[in-house]
């Protein structure tokens, strides 16, 4: 079988020696050296100037939405993973969507300020496939509206715009450490902010509110990492540069043997140096989408339809529809992208894909 992923694993003895020192030390949790170890590296790996890591990927949103959505309205994007919007309501916020870049498949930056009321908080927006959103754009607009941005940057690790980590972008953003991203701890994932009082209300937010062992700060919930996760982190850290320059190999086959005439692939944002996290087709239709699909199946080679559906449609949410990411939504497809996807499976899937839409 050839899935969308595979969870890259480090050799499983290296991951058991940091297992042991959290054994010696007979601490599993609460921020142990693991954790700070991991920190540490990710802190200086990313050149960031703050880093809180998580016990997942989507606690980073709705600690973010706590802390600035206020109970009001975000204004969002409709491409991205559920736990986008999820996150807004389930924070008790209201998300108001906005429409799609057709080729860089972030939220469409020209249509932002026309949404706007006051009533407005935030922006989530999502870099999509770790793809940066129009962040200059949009700073200057949060800025003249005077509302906070938060970016879900969960496919972004690695990635850096204008010689700066995506990560610095925004007044915090967000990333997923779950066992498909690149880097992973299994589950996982991390907030980042550039100000040292923001940082501070993210901190003690993952943490019940904790100001030392008997005083609070203010609310929070435990959105703590463990150091079994942190330990797998550390693991997997060494081989970064191999999975990216794999992933890489994979994406360039792609490029160079898909037949383009009737597909699109996504627009990497100019200056962007890209991570290689996902391989997103688009077709001309979503029944010539659907065709391959079952062409591919029937080798058992199983693409994702990611993102899809397209969240403004999802039934606890109202909403406007939002034309350009529902048919982008209906017509996408993440190809197979992973370390150790062979040259001769590649050949199958794109000659699979090139006999039915060429």
């Amino acid at each position: 079988m050839i899935p969308v992923t595979k969870t890259f694993l480090p050799p499983q003895e290296e991951y058991n020696s940091y297992l042991q020192r959290a054994w010696d030390k007979a601490w599993l949790t609460n921020r142990g050296e693991l954790t700070l170890e991991l920190e540490d590296k990710l802190k200086n790996y990313l050149n960031v100037p703050y880093i809180t890591i998580t016990n997942n990927g989507t606690m980073p949103l709705q600690i973010a939405l706590k802390l600035f959505g206020k109970g009001g309205e975000i204004i969002t994007t409709p491409f991205s993973y559920v736990a986008t919007s999820a996150a807004i309501v389930w924070e008790n916020c209201t998300p108001v969507f906005v429409d799609i870049d057709p080729e860089h498949l972030t939220i469409d930056e020209t249509k932002i300020e026309a949404a706007i009321t006051p009533k407005t908080t935030a922006i989530l927006a999502t870099h999509v496939f770790g793809n940066p959103c129009a962040v200059t754009a949009i700073e200057v607009i949060a800025k003249k509206h005077n509302i906070k941005v938060i970016y879900d940057a969960a496919h972004c690790f690695g990635v850096t715009y204008n010689n700066e980590s995506v990560f610095k972008f925004g007044d915090v953003s967000t990333c997923s450490f779950h066992a498909t991203k690149l880097f992973h701890t299994g589950e996982g994932g991390a907030m980042f902010c550039n100000d040292e009082e923001t940082q501070h209300q993210l901190f003690y937010s993952h943490n019940f509110g904790h100001n030392g062992p008997l005083e609070f700060h203010g609310l929070g919930v435990n959105a703590k990492i463990s150091e079994l996760q942190s330990a797998m982190g550390l693991a997997l850290f060494p081989y970064m540069e191999h999975i990216i320059t794999e992933r890489k190999k994979v994406t360039d086959f792609y490029n160079t043997n898909l037949n383009f005439k009737n597909l699109k692939t996504l627009k990497i944002r100019e200056n962007t140096e890209w991570n290689y996290s996902y391989y997103p087709l688009i077709f001309d239709s979503e029944e010539t989408l659907l065709r391959v699909q079952e062409a591919l199946g029937k080798e058992n080679i199983f693409p994702r339809r990611y993102f899809y559906p397209s969240l403004n449609t999802i039934n606890y949410i109202s909403s406007n529809t939002m034309p350009v990411s529902e048919s982008i939504a209906s017509r996408i497809v993440c190809l197979p992208l992973y370390v150790g996807l062979s040259s001769e499976d590649l050949e199958r899937i794109t000659t699979i894909i090139n006999r039915l839409t060429s």
